[in-house]
């Protein structure tokens, strides 16, 4: 530990951590929305748009268990301003090939490839410095704060900036992003090295196994994150065919669709901040339960009641239950992993989730094909309930 460091959320350190966070987090919120959309006006191709969207998703299946690894080795801060300026430099070659005419699919394949493989990097080290600088007894908090701002910078701030942007120029989103990016750079240059480095040193190969046999070994950890992959699958196939089921069963306007996504954003952002109060006072396993039985019955809520007026409801119920989870679960499995590991146990935990969303999205077609729209959401809130059930001993003692 390299000199006196302030803990907790009240800290300096943590809040230059958080600006920084915010400040990606809008800047990551921008290129979500501009990028496919860019893809799309520039090449009028929807398997470029496809292929760009692969692009994305593609390092959080082949680069985070290796970048969780190297994490561990390295300084958690100066890999997490490393990352940020590699993805600065990466945005504005985009943007000034952009603003050139010149950002054809190839460019943007690599840009893409990129600029997730360093998101793999940042995303770990960025959880091993928040434990550092949060201490075990603020997790709930400081993972309720990280929540809350990435929510309304990915999912509102960004895309309403994107949209103003990408109207006045579509290379500026591009430029607005590398900005985010070198600004969070410059907060967590102030921040100290409050994370040591893990003192292995092995083969890569088998740094990144021995993580992998930690999290599969330690049953409450196995467990935390196990429900983290099947509830992934579940809200992926129901995401997957929402949108179509909004339009033709519940016969909801196409352009008031969007807005179901902001009423689970205001969920999210309501509960993150009042799910550490409820871990304090009814304990943070039977909280967690009841955060995914939440889940379950804002997924029901949209399935069973067949009329538009019960989807933003049924949306912002899952807002809440899904806010709610991710900052407990997050907290535990931080409490749960050795800090020498954090980076390797943060990456599978993301390689689960992210692998498991597409097989979600490509089961729920099929499945909907032999049964129907709803059929698909109903089914995922029952198995939903099922994993509760099934996981509900091993999460009541967290």
């Amino acid at each position: 530990m390299t000199g006196d460091v302030g803990r907790g959320v009240r800290s300096r350190s943590f809040r230059a951590l958080l600006v920084a966070w915010a400040v990606t987090s809008v800047g990551d919120g921008v290129r979500a929305a501009a990028l496919p959309l860019y893809t799309a006006v520039s090449t009028r191709d929807a398997v470029a748009v496809s292929a760009v969207a692969v692009a994305e998703v593609l390092p959080w299946l082949l680069v985070a268990l290796p970048a969780g690894a190297l994490v561990d080795r390295w300084r958690p801060r100066s890999a997490l301003i490393s990352a940020h300026a590699f993805r600065c430099a990466v945005t504005l070659v985009l943007a000034l090939l952009a603003s050139a005419g010149a950002a054809g699919l190839p460019a943007l394949l690599v840009c893409a490839f990129l600029l997730s493989s360093a998101e793999t990097f940042a995303d770990s080290a960025a959880q091993t410095v928040l434990v550092a600088l949060a201490g075990p007894e603020d997790l709930e908090r400081a993972n309720g704060r990280f929540v809350s701002i990435e929510t309304l910078g990915v999912e509102i701030a960004g895309p309403l900036a994107a949209a103003a942007l990408f109207a006045w120029e579509p290379a500026l989103c591009f430029a607005a992003n590398a900005l985010s990016f070198g600004a969070a750079a410059c907060c967590v240059a102030g921040v100290p090295n409050a994370a040591e480095r893990s003192s292995e040193r092995g083969r890569l190969g088998a740094e990144v196994l021995a993580g992998l046999r930690f999290l599969t070994r330690n049953p409450a950890l196995r467990t935390v994150v196990g429900v983290v992959g099947l509830t992934a699958l579940l809200t992926s196939a129901v995401n997957t065919v929402a949108v179509l089921y909004a339009v033709e069963e519940l016969r909801m306007p196409a352009a008031a669709v969007p807005t179901l996504l902001v009423c689970t954003a205001i969920g999210t952002v309501l509960a993150t901040p009042a799910a550490s109060r409820l871990a304090r006072r009814f304990g943070g396993g039977r909280v967690m339960i009841g955060a995914l039985l939440v889940l379950a019955a804002g997924i029901a809520l949209l399935g069973g009641v067949r009329v538009p007026a019960a989807a933003w409801p049924a949306y912002f119920v899952m807002g809440l239950g899904a806010g709610t989870w991710n900052v407990l679960s997050a907290a535990n499995r931080q409490r749960l992993t050795p800090r020498a590991m954090m980076g390797r146990v943060t990456s599978a935990h993301r390689v689960l989730a992210w692998g498991l969303m597409p097989l979600g999205a490509g089961l729920a077609g099929p499945v909907a094909a032999l049964t129907s729209l709803g059929g698909v959401i109903l089914g995922a809130a029952v198995l939903v309930a099922v994993v509760v059930v099934l996981a509900a001993p091993r999460l009541r003692g967290l």
